[in-house]
């Protein structure tokens, strides 16, 4: 079913949960589409899915409305152009909201996410706020990455840790799934990443904000299809909003210990 007409299944919900919707941010990703929601649909039958596609030239907006015209699990929200994946999750976890759905999933649509691994993090969100899905713990891993690459990936995570005081292994990894109150708590609206640094903003107000969060080990694999988004300018992005957002909740945590007031219209989230 498309945006147009954006009827939601009768589905009972996950056990435990509630209603679920997996949302998947889509651009030019027309030889992945198809099959990442099958799968999806295999591995967890009374899920939703919503694809969110930035009005891909390659036609798998119009893929995915053959999809959803085909299972009623299954919609589309056709955006106006590409904005970067934050601005599509925003998007997708509003239309989640308005159509009243318990908890949110966030899965790439190359399948670097295994569908068949959605239980896990569901399973744990039952007694839980939100599940981070882990490369970096016992029985997580990363297969076909260069080296440089994982080495950024690693890094990176050691110095958000360091910066930001979070105990998480993983912080910007994109499989994870959130109950809507917390979405909600942290005006997720108002998130100003973009790119990657998304994931790392999200994990941050959430974990600010005292939510139960755990993480769980999932297998991370390289796309076999299509272009990966990840970029220098990105990864730059990233460490420069989470030394920003560390720099000034160490200045907050000072005048608190002082008796002040922390300064208004902080750069943090």
């Amino acid at each position: 079913m498309s945006e147009a007409n954006p009827t939601v299944s009768g589905a009972e919900g996950y056990p435990g949960v509630g209603r679920v919707l997996v949302v998947i941010p889509t651009y030019n990703e027309a030889d992945n589409v198809r099959l990442i929601t099958q799968r999806v649909r295999r591995a967890v039958p009374c899920v939703d899915i919503l694809v969110a596609d930035d009005n891909s030239p390659d036609g798998t907006g119009a893929i995915a409305d053959e999809i959803s015209a085909a299972d009623d699990h299954v919609f589309v929200l056709h955006r106006a152009g590409k904005e970067g994946l934050g601005a599509a999750y925003v998007a997708g976890f509003a239309w989640a909201k308005n159509k009243g759905y318990d908890a949110v999933v966030e899965m790439d649509a190359d399948g670097s996410h295994a569908p068949e691994e959605l239980p896990k993090l569901l399973d744990v969100l039952r007694d839980t706020d939100a599940v981070l899905g882990t490369r970096y713990i016992p029985g997580g891993s990363v297969h076909n990455w260069p080296m440089h690459r994982l080495l950024l990936s690693r890094g990176g995570n050691i110095y958000i840790r360091m910066a930001l005081g979070m105990p998480f292994k993983d912080a910007t990894g994109g499989y994870r799934a959130y109950r809507m109150k917390v979405l909600d708590a942290i005006d997720v609206a108002t998130v100003a990443s973009t790119g990657y640094s998304f994931q790392v903003e999200l994990a941050w107000r959430t974990y600010r904000h005292g939510f139960r969060m755990a993480e769980v080990p999932i297998t991370f694999t390289e796309r076999e299809h299509g272009v990966s988004k990840m970029s220098g300018n990105i990864f730059k992005e990233q460490l420069l909003r989470v030394t920003v957002w560390g720099v000034s909740a160490r200045k907050d945590a000072v005048l608190s210990r002082l008796g002040r007031k922390p300064r208004q219209g902080s750069t943090w989230p």
